[in-house]
């Protein structure tokens, strides 16, 4: 397993992470066992990153995690380092009602997420979405409180701009900020990702296969079921989706020329802008998993990368990455 630094103060951790939020929520039904399996073997791979959210399934992530962990064994555990995002207010629904990143709240978060995780401490905390009632000074703050008192080992942040990471990183130290990368959508290029350079902050990259839609494995007349909430994702709607997967078919070409499959050469393509990212994968199962470790074997020259630019230039998804709705809570977007 490669391995990557999570900026200048953050972990060392595995080169790709595993993002394990589809194993509870948004993509419909997961199966629990295999769930279970798919963490095992990413950890057997080397894999020491898993990404989870406080708020995937109401707290049915973390137990999950938990679980696996539990299972795994000691030898696993000590490798395995858990970033959790928090913040996010649901309700017995399902519905979603803001966020909360007042410094008590953050502090009754971390409790009840380290119950559920059955540890004694996570590796990087960070807000799911900026609380615009509350200053990201005093949200980080109490990150670096929980840092003092052993429960937390690193402050991270996700989806925020240019300027508040500016202002986050003046106060404490910012390990990696989590946000969406990939092919279609590379709107952190522009401030976001010079501005965590300059201030040696780390990308955690999630969506790199933006939700399956660039995978190669979602097909033109696919149905969605109940629970999937690519349901309501402009990319996947209408002729959205069908101009996104000419890209994709574009990107195949290329995928193939290189003996690749179009999952593994989209993953090695974020891999391959920095040392200072680390994807996320969102692997529900064994299979799929395996497909993507196979991307770190990917070693796209300047001609590789050059033909993926011309099949997918910046820019040419079709469709915002959220609905609109979900677009507003996102301080990177302003």
């Amino acid at each position: 397993m490669q391995h990557r630094t999570l900026g200048t103060t953050g972990p060392r951790v595995s080169a790709l992470g595993l993002g394990a939020m589809g194993m509870s929520a948004l993509y419909g039904e997961a199966d629990r066992a295999e769930s279970i399996a798919t963490i095992h073997a990413a950890l057997d791979a080397g894999v020491t990153l898993i990404d989870t959210g406080d708020f995937y399934g109401m707290g049915h992530n973390e137990l999950l995690i938990g679980e696996a962990l539990r299972t795994a064994g000691e030898a696993a555990r000590a490798k395995a380092r858990i970033s959790v995002k928090f913040g996010a207010l649901r309700d017995p629904d399902g519905g979603w009602s803001g966020y909360d990143g007042r410094p008590a709240a953050v502090k009754n978060f971390a409790a009840y997420s380290l119950q559920r995780l059955g540890t004694d401490h996570i590796d990087v905390y960070r807000i799911a979405r900026l609380d615009p009632g509350v200053p990201v000074e005093e949200t980080v703050g109490a990150i670096a409180e929980l840092v003092e008192a052993g429960h937390v080992r690193h402050v991270g942040l996700s989806e925020v701009g240019a300027d508040t990471l500016r202002r986050a990183a003046a106060v404490v130290p910012i390990s990696d900020l989590q946000i969406e990368y990939s092919l279609i959508s590379r709107g952190i290029e522009e401030q976001i990702l010079p501005t965590a350079r300059e201030l040696g902050i780390g990308i955690t990259a999630y969506g790199v296969l933006s939700r399956g839609l660039i995978s190669g494995h979602f097909d033109r007349d696919r149905q969605l079921g109940a629970g999937d909430f690519r349901g309501m994702s402009p990319r996947f709607q209408g002729e959205n989706l069908q101009r996104n997967l000419d890209l994709v078919d574009a990107l195949r070409k290329v995928a193939e020329g290189r003996g690749a499959s179009v999952a593994q050469t989209a993953i090695a393509w974020v891999l391959a802008q920095g040392e200072d990212i680390v994807p996320l994968v969102g692997a529900r199962r064994r299979d799929r998993l395996t497909e993507a470790l196979g991307a770190l074997d990917l070693t796209l020259d300047a001609a590789d990368l050059a033909a993926i630019e011309e099949a997918v230039p910046a820019g040419a998804a079709s469709g915002a990455r959220y609905p609109d709705s979900q677009m507003t809570h996102l301080d990177s977007e302003r």
